[in-house]
């Protein structure tokens, strides 16, 4: 075993296999168990993610600040070329080890009393595999398990997305999630390859480390040039385009974010983890371990795409009723601002605002479990035709449900980042940082901090909305049915629990003992650059007030609408709205155009292999019986006929001359008469 430095921690090295090993333990054991164990099999996944935790604990307070360095040992050869396999250690994975295992172990807390005894085997298997795979992607130092882990994080978030197979619509979920994940997949293996053949290695450090192989690559006239090597410059966009597909797939962006609405149809408490905390932020993760790689102009096109799709998922989720739905396109919102953050080169505010972002998110969705659990109550006790995720069928139920209110009005401030949060200090930075790079570019660039800045208006909106449906007013089925009792509440100490430490880690004083100002904050402070000018401008000041302002006006205007019945300002008939309502008509576009587009394809190419290759190959198959038939005739009629003929021939003068050969002494006295006379006639006539 080999280390880059000069000394191997074996207790770093050690407790970090164990925080991605026990998991995969855990998997294994209640593979192994009947499917009939129960309670015990979650019990034991939350065993062994508490340990992911403790022992991540132990690799973050060791390598947090303290420098890089991988142990790696040698793995295979590719000709002359030798593939390590290791472990990699910085802020980074330190970060991504911790953060994985402390937002899975409420989650799986959580999932002990919110799946049915009799699925908790099945389901932990998947879970715990899923949390063995995050965490592993995390720590590796090569590309190529990199590219191994991020599959399998891939294949089990098919697994939960899917869980519940016996519906059709989560069939079709995670099937959807699959394809369009292994769009992104494509590209992440183009651009591995592209990488390997200029650099020659796989090795993450020697690629993206201070002073590495890409920091030391430059293009000149058109080539890309590196140390190793020398390959046109289309090969640099080429990697790039790779790379972006696979962020993109992985965390939900414009245009392959239409698979995580989608992904809603899984439990709840899988939405908690996957798609708030771990695998969709994997992209964010994909992006920070090739930062080097990019140029200003591929920067440019990540921000861009970043802040589309923050607006776009903010404006789609207006209007949406579906209380999962509403989450899920807040997620793809907030990931545009951290995609966006890495697009205008605020590296440290991204990372922030993706750790601050899975606490609150994570919170926000294991509260929308706790409402949609106690209303499928409702719904299976009176026997009423509802969607227990709509928030139309819901209201008035903060004073039957206090901690989850309490907790849901705590990860919803978070969100809209208002002063006292975690979200207030990560979401304020990016912004801030938005219009400081906007500043030093042409003026069209400032489109994209006013377009973000808009957006924040929006989330205050979509998110007052969502409040005031769910837990202000009556409750809507009383409506309906006034004789209707509610048996409602927080649930077990299973369900709360979760939700208090969620709601702890979404204030504030986790991260920063300064709740205003985000540079104090000492995740920010870990990944700065040396060379990073605090508080520069007015933006500092005028961003934060600007935003707050906003967002109590928005929240009091979402109360006009929602709670005192003001009209809203745009109808339900207009364009805007159907806009909104229906996702931008994206996925109509893609089920129209692309999804048609490719059946007839796939169609036309079934019909040219049943008519054109088939047809060809039954010609083929047709000549050749004929040409079969008619060789079988030449062989019986021709060859067998004339060697018949032969042996005929044959025969009839082997009779003939026999006949002579009777044994009477007359016979032979004639005949040679016979053949004196005829000779003699012969002799005369010649």
């Amino acid at each position: 075993m080999t280390s880059t430095s000069p000394h191997i921690d074996t207790v770093v090295v050690t407790c970090t296999l164990l925080a991605a090993g026990l998991p995969l333990v855990a998997s294994a054991v209640n593979f192994l168990l009947p499917a009939k164990t129960g309670k015990a099999s979650g019990w034991l996944s939350v065993l062994a993610i508490l340990g992911s935790l403790a022992f991540a604990g132990i690799v973050f307070n060791k390598v947090w600040n303290a420098g890089e360095w991988s142990v790696q040992q040698e793995w295979f050869t590719i000709g002359n070329t030798k593939v390590y396999g290791g472990l990699l250690f910085n802020n980074l994975s330190a970060l991504m080890l911790l953060l994985v295992s402390a937002i899975a172990l409420p989650v799986h807390i959580y999932s002990t009393a919110y799946i049915k005894p009799a699925e908790q085997n099945r389901y932990f298997t998947y879970l715990s595999f899923f949390c063995f795979s995050m965490l592993a992607l995390v720590v590796v130092n090569n590309l190529v398990m990199l590219y191994a882990f991020w599959e399998l994080v891939g294949f089990s978030s098919y697994l939960l997305i899917g869980f519940w197979f016996t519906r059709d619509n989560a069939v079709k979920a995670n099937k959807k999630a699959f394809i369009i994940n292994r769009i992104g997949d494509i590209g992440l293996l183009s651009a591995i390859i592209i990488l390997f053949v200029q650099y020659h290695t796989f090795d993450l450090a020697a690629l993206f480390g201070h002073n590495g192989l890409v920091f030391n690559s430059s293009i000149h006239d058109g080539v890309w040039v590196a140390a190793t090597n020398q390959l046109p410059s289309v090969w640099q966009f080429t990697a790039f385009a790779g790379i972006f597909l696979a962020v993109a797939a992985k965390s939900a962006q414009f245009p392959l974010h239409t698979w995580l609405p989608d992904a809603m149809e899984g439990p709840t408490s899988v939405s908690a983890l996957i798609h708030a905390a771990t695998m969709v932020a994997a992209g964010v993760f994909l992006l920070c371990r090739v930062y080097p790689l990019f140029n200003t102009t591929e920067l440019d096109i990540l921000a861009i795409v970043g802040c589309f799709t923050a607006f776009m998922a903010a404006t789609i989720a207006l209007t949406q009723n579906d209380l999962k739905r509403i989450l899920a396109y807040s997620t793809i919102s907030q990931l545009g601002y951290m995609i966006m953050a890495m697009g205008i080169d605020a590296y440290a505010s991204s990372l922030f605002h993706l750790v601050t972002h899975a606490f609150f998110k994570s919170l926000l969705f294991l509260c929308a479990g706790v409402i949609i659990h106690e209303v499928q109550h409702i719904k299976d006790e009176h026997q009423l035709d509802i969607d227990p995720q709509n928030i139309l069928y819901m209201g008035g139920l903060r004073k039957k449900m206090p901690v989850t209110f309490i907790a849901t009005v705590v990860g919803c401030l978070a969100l809209v980042g208002l002063p006292l949060t975690s979200g207030y200090l990560s979401k304020d930075s990016i912004l801030i940082q938005a219009f400081e790079w906007a500043e030093a570019k042409a003026w069209y660039y400032k489109i994209l901090p006013v377009s973000i800045l808009l957006t924040s208006g929006l989330t205050a909106f979509y998110v007052a909305r969502l409040i005031f449906k769910v837990f202000f007013g009556e409750f809507k089925l009383k409506e309906i049915l006034p004789d209707i009792n509610l048996h409602v509440s927080d649930g077990s100490l299973a369900y709360r629990l979760p939700l208090i430490l969620l709601a702890l880690c979404s204030l504030f004083p986790l991260f920063s003992l300064n709740p205003f100002l985000y540079e104090h904050a000492w995740l920010f402070k870990g990944f700065l650059p040396v060379d990073h000018l605090a508080r520069e401008n007015v933006y500092h000041t005028i961003v934060p007030a600007v935003v707050n302002i906003m967002s109590v006006f928005v929240v009091y205007w979402a109360y006009a609408v929602y709670i005192q019945q003001r009209k809203l300002v745009f109808t339900q008939n207009s364009f805007l709205f159907r806009l909104s309502y229906h996702h931008w008509y994206i996925d109509t576009f893609y089920q129209q155009v692309i999804v048609k587009a490719v059946m007839a394809f796939s169609r036309a190419l079934f019909w040219f292999d049943r008519q054109v290759i088939d047809g060809l190959i039954h010609s083929f198959t047709s000549a050749g019986k004929f040409l079969a038939g008619l060789s079988a005739w030449a062989d019986r009629y021709l060859v067998d006929g004339f060697l018949l003929l032969i042996t005929q021939v044959v025969k009839g003068i082997g009779s003939f001359f026999r006949s002579f050969q009777g044994g009477k002494v007359q016979y032979y006295l004639y005949s040679m008469l016979i053949l004196i006379l005829t000779l003699f006639i012969i002799k005369i006539l010649i």
